[in-house]
């Protein structure tokens, strides 16, 4: 099951960390640390979809 308001949540995460990296060096602690936030935010959709998978059975 989709979760629209987290992939919202992803999307601006992921705007955010690109406009960071525009005026931040990519191995600044901002850009990383909004890094860090994107990866949590993927990871906890990519959770749910293979719950949701699960629960229909189509995942093994």
């Amino acid at each position: 099951m989709k979760n629209p308001l987290l992939l919202k949540k992803i999307e601006k995460s992921r705007e955010e960390m690109i406009s960071l990296s525009d005026s931040n060096a990519l191995t600044s602690e901002k850009v990383i640390s909004s890094s860090k936030e994107l990866d949590k935010l993927i990871n906890e959709y990519l959770k749910g979809s293979k719950a949701s998978l699960k629960i229909h059975g189509t995942f093994r």
